[in-house]
């Protein structure tokens, strides 16, 4: 019965079969992930959150026993504060997991674990009130050793009990996920092993069925596809061709492209020499001013110093003489109060006042001695000081020699200038060798042009005998149509 089926209903019942093999294996791998995912999604939303909130139970735990400690030692209310937050936050977490799906034994551990803490928490309570009543530090400590660290320790033991058992718990409901998905995984293996099984042999059916009566097509189909692959050589000998010459116009293009870019580049070389240029011509007029400027009034503060020089050096002299006239007087001055004095001695009673005028006089000369040795060094100073200034003026006649180099310098700027015209001149060389390059490519860009469309006309020719040969295996396809509506003789 199956040798007088057609092709199509062949074909048709296979699919059919496929379809129904698919079918069942995708319902197979539905309930089977499906249960997966629920015991996985139990696995995290009930035993790893309860892991989770036992852990975050003793985090709050230390929290708040690490702010009691602090109250206890500080005596500051924020650290009660901290505490009141701790514990209210250790309550929430314990009355979730107590409203949470849980076991008798979680439950068991809860409620002991919060027993355990308000009694913790009376604890701290009494030792606080003991800080808060003026308690030293010592008795505080002996007492938080004594009931405090103690509720301590026994709520962290019970807190730790809940967290092995989460975890013992957590473990088991792994290894189950873990047997769960290892039944899922054998089901659908064996139900594909099965539907591949069944496809081959239903597959190695068809095939002899079908192997006699394509025959005569695929004989043909196969002399029809030598033409088609003579043609289609023919087409990829035209295609390398054609990308040949492509790769000819790309490489072209990228040398235009490359020589746009030196263009670019020299016009913008060109466009900064000619700024600097331009601002090395302005720095050298405003150097060429200031020197100018500078080299003016040096040379009028040196006549002026030179002026004032020797004026002082005379003044100084003058000064000098007068000195000396006035140290001579003084002596002269003294001798005569001597004199004075010895014969006011001489003259007796007679003579005592003349000796005390006389007196008078020596000291006043003595002291107009001591005046013109003070005066002496000043002017000598004074004449120390007309030195330096000569010496002043001749680093003013430095000066004006650096102001003689302000002008050669400024030379040297203009050469630069004159050099920097240099470089202009062979960019704008450079833009003219740049165009001549491009125009060379564009007349390779030409040329490559030409042989493209040599190329496509022969891949016209070409594709017009692929076109003949695949009307021969269009006319072929009807009749292995035929064929297969029609069927075959057993």
């Amino acid at each position: 019965m199956l040798q007088e089926w057609t092709f199509s209903r062949r074909i048709s019942a296979s699919l059919a079969l496929g379809a129904a093999f698919a079918i069942l294996v995708g319902l197979i791998s539905v309930v089977a992930l499906r249960s997966v995912v629920t015991t996985n999604e139990r696995l995290i939303r009930v035993n790893v959150e309860d892991l989770l909130d036992a852990k975050q139970l003793s985090l709050l735990l230390e929290r708040k026993s690490s702010a009691g400690r602090g109250y206890l030692l500080n005596a500051d209310a924020r650290f009660v504060e901290q505490v009141g937050a701790a514990r209210r936050e250790f309550a929430a977490v314990a009355g979730k997991m107590g409203r949470s799906e849980s076991s008798p034994e979680k439950t068991r551990l809860v409620a002991a674990i919060t027993q355990a803490e308000a009694a913790n928490h009376q604890a701290f309570e009494r030792v606080a009130a003991q800080r808060r009543t003026g308690a030293s530090i010592g008795q505080v400590i002996d007492a938080f050793d004594s009931e405090v660290a103690p509720t301590k320790d026994e709520t962290a033991a019970r807190i730790q009990a809940l967290v092995a058992r989460n975890e013992t718990v957590l473990a088991e409901a792994k290894r189950a996920a873990a047997d769960r998905a290892a039944f899922a995984i054998a089901a659908v293996a064996i139900t594909v092993a099965a539907g591949a099984l069944f496809a081959t042999v239903l597959g190695f059916v068809l095939a002899r069925a079908l192997n006699r009566q394509i025959g005569t097509a695929v004989a043909h189909v196969q002399s029809s596809s030598a033409e088609l692959q003579t043609a289609a050589n023919q087409q990829a000998t035209g295609a390398r061709e054609q990308a040949t010459a492509m790769s000819e116009i790309s490489t072209t293009i990228s040398e235009l492209m490359a020589t746009s870019r030196q263009i670019a580049e020299s016009a913008q070389r060109v466009a900064q020499i000619a700024e600097q240029t331009t601002a090395a011509a302005g720095a050298g007029e405003g150097t060429v001013d200031q020197a100018h400027d500078s080299i003016a009034g040096i040379r009028q503060q040196m006549d002026m110093v030179v002026s004032h020089m020797l004026e002082l050096g005379r003044k100084s002299q003058q000064i000098g003489a007068v000195v000396d006239i006035v140290s001579e007087l003084a002596e002269q001055t003294n001798i005569l109060a001597i004199n004075a004095t010895i014969e006011a001695a001489g003259a007796g009673e007679a003579g005592a006042r003349f000796a005390v005028v006389a007196d008078e006089i020596r000291q006043l000369a003595d002291r107009v001695g001591g005046s013109t040795k003070e005066i002496r060094p000043l002017v000598d100073e004074v004449r120390s000081a007309v030195n330096t200034t000569i010496m002043a003026t001749e680093t003013g006649s430095k000066a004006v020699d650096a102001g003689s180099r302000q002008f050669g310098e400024v030379a040297s700027s203009f050469k630069r200038i004159s050099g920097l015209l240099g470089p202009t001149s062979e960019a704008a060389r450079e833009i003219e060798l740049s165009t001549k390059q491009q125009s060379t490519a564009v007349e390779q860009v030409n040329i490559a042009i030409g042989s493209v469309a040599q190329t496509t006309r022969e891949t016209e020719v070409s594709a017009g005998q692929t076109l003949d040969t695949v009307s021969q295996l269009a006319g072929l396809s009807r009749d292995l149509l035929r064929l297969v509506k029609s069927g075959a003789p057993a």
